[in-house]
């Protein structure tokens, strides 16, 4: 199993040493999205800021279950939470979103930049750079040039933000819950997450061991 295992990273490592590029398709942040974001990190996590700005902890990769680029961004665009997510309108009239998108083609999209706040996990987005990618789940299972668009990226950001020290899976946010990272003040604000897949995650975590990531704390799998 090891030798598989090394051979997979190995692969893997050398695939995505190419040279991708980072496009930047902004999502809207106008003075509705910066008050909002200003609210939602004095509300959730009791920190007042002028500006809705990060200092950069930890990378977390989603997918978006959306199967398409276009329906995907025209998602994270709006300022304004949409209705189609009543069951977290209540906590935040903040638009869920991320600083990063990765088509099925692995093209790599940067919706805001890598320092500002975006809503997209639970407790951590105050330190959080949020990493989505189109599709997902078993109708559509993320493709290979998404995982070495992932791969590439993650090095791309550990090698710009020293104060980066984890890269986790949004299904192990909780992970996070007591320990000085976790801010969210709602102990009933909480929802089941399995993005961005055990096997992915797994095989961008074979493929970067050489950046040294923190492990996980209070690990549950």
């Amino acid at each position: 199993m090891k030798k598989i295992i090394l051979i997979v990273t190995i692969v893997l490592f050398f695939s995505c040493s190419k040279q991708h590029k980072i496009i930047d398709k902004p999502i809207v942040f106008d003075a509705e999205r910066k008050q909002l974001s200003l609210e939602y990190l004095q509300n959730r996590y009791g920190l007042q800021q002028k500006e809705p700005t990060i200092i950069p902890k930890m990378i977390v990769l989603h997918w978006t279950v959306i199967p398409t680029l276009e329906e995907s961004f025209k998602a994270f665009n709006p300022s304004k939470l949409p209705n189609w997510r009543p069951d977290i309108e209540n906590v935040s009239g903040l638009n869920v979103s991320s600083q990063f998108i990765v088509d099925r083609d692995g093209t790599i999209y940067r919706l805001l930049p890598e320092t500002s706040m975006a809503r997209h996990v639970i407790g951590l987005n105050h330190c959080a750079i949020g990493v989505e990618n189109v599709g997902g789940d078993k109708n559509m299972p993320l493709t290979k040039k998404q995982l070495e668009a992932n791969i590439w990226l993650v090095h791309y950001l550990k090698n710009k933000y020293e104060t980066i020290d984890y890269l986790i899976g949004h299904y192990e946010y909780t992970n996070f819950e007591n320990t000085p990272l976790w801010l969210e003040k709602d102990t009933t604000y909480r929802t089941k997450k399995t993005d961005p897949g055990f096997t992915f995650m797994s095989n961008v975590r074979n493929a970067t061991k050489d950046l040294n990531f923190k492990n996980t704390p209070n690990p549950q799998n």
